[in-house]
Order: C-alpha cells, then sequence, then structure tokens
C-alpha cells in the first residue's frame, strides 16, 4: 500500500483568514462606493449624449452676394440662422447643475460630469445601494416622457404654431437606465475580480 503524504495548511488557513477580514475592512465600503459611482459615471454619460439641445434657428432664403464653391453671385439659397440668439443645452447641463438657473449657464456652476459624480451621495439602504441623478431643469420630464399641446396655439420663443397635440418623449434616462442594468453584471464581475487579485497577493 502506497504512503499517504502529510498536509500542512494551518499556516496556509491563517494567512487566507487575514485577507479575508482585510477585505471586511473599510477597503470593502471604499470599493462598494467606487463601483456605485463608476456605474453612475456611466449612466451620465450615457444620458447627457441622449439629452436633445434645442435648435432656435430657421431656415431663410439669402441671395449669394459673390460667387462661391456652392453659389454663383445673385443665386437665391436657404440657410439656417438662429436670429434670437438663443442658445440650447440647458438640459443637457441640467445634468450636473443644482438648479434651473444653474443650468441655463448664466452663472456657470455647472460642474463637469467627473466633478459631479465625485459629489454624489451613495445611500445604502439595507443591502441596496441608492445614487439619485437629477435634472433641476423644469421641463425635464416633460422631454423625457412627451407632453400635450394645443395645435395652432404661437409660441414666441421658437417663433413657430404648434401642429401636433402631443410630443413623445425622447426617454434619453429610460433607455440610459436599461443599457447600464444590462452592462452592470459584467462591469461588476471584472472590477470585483481585479480588487480581489489585488487584496488577496
Amino acid at each position: 500500500m502506497a504512503k499517504m503524504g502529510k498536509l500542512k495548511i494551518s499556516n496556509d488557513l491563517k494567512k487566507l483568514q487575514k485577507k479575508l477580514k482585510k477585505l471586511q475592512s473599510s477597503d470593502m465600503d471604499a470599493f462598494i462606493d467606487e463601483c456605485a459611482k463608476e456605474l453612475a459615471a456611466r449612466l451620465l454619460a450615457k444620458v447627457i449624449k441622449r439629452t436633445p439641445v434645442g435648435d432656435y434657428s430657421e431656415e431663410v432664403e439669402v441671395v449669394a452676394k459673390k460667387d462661391s464653391k456652392n453659389h454663383k453671385k445673385g443665386d437665391i439659397y436657404t440657410k439656417r440662422v438662429n436670429k434670437t440668439g438663443k442658445m440650447g443645452g440647458t438640459l443637457r447641463r441640467g445634468w450636473t447643475s443644482e438648479t434651473h438657473e444653474d443650468a441655463e449657464g448664466g452663472s456657470g456652476k455647472g460642474m463637469d460630469a467627473t466633478a459631479y459624480v465625485e459629489s454624489l451621495m451613495i445611500n445604502h439602504v439595507g443591502n441596496m445601494l441608492y445614487v439619485d441623478i437629477i435634472n433641476p431643469v423644469e421641463y425635464a420630464s416633460y422631454v423625457e416622457y412627451g407632453h400635450r399641446q394645443q395645435p395652432g396655439r404661437y409660441v414666441p420663443a421658437i417663433g413657430k404654431q404648434l401642429k401636433n397635440g402631443w410630443v413623445p418623449g425622447h426617454f434619453m434616462l429610460t433607455i440610459s437606465e436599461r443599457e447600464i442594468q444590462d452592462i452592470a453584471p459584467k462591469l461588476l464581475e471584472s472590477k470585483i475580480n481585479k480588487f480581489l487579485k489585488e487584496n488577496m497577493k
């Protein structure tokens, strides 16, 4: 009969136990918050990119004053011109602003996306983490979900009469949230594996 070898695992088990205790310390809480902020940053990047920007320009007819690559002198062509001087982007800036006024751009208090994500509070409720991403612009929900309007009413801000009774929503936040939920498991698995490799050496 073959002789059985002896296995000494007490030292290895003690080392593993120490490493596991270390993982239960504040390093783990910081890692969890880091994961939540990364998901929030990815959500914010998607929703900002998807948020429409108001176009206050209109097509006008222009007479070419001289020959150019596209037109001869005297040709009449159409060109988009912003007569109001109003610029869009308030709703997009709203994702990283604290108030509607900040988002309008006059005060310059809107943060860049990275600084905004770092300032977010992570709420721990039981086994769940919550991060609130809010757009304070007053009409954000109307653009997100759609809204009714009165056909035929003249709106001076856009210089046009309304044609449809319903304006469909853009669902920029709703769609972005679904996309993040789809990629979250793989992203978190990758981050957890990297974290364990670094801390279990």
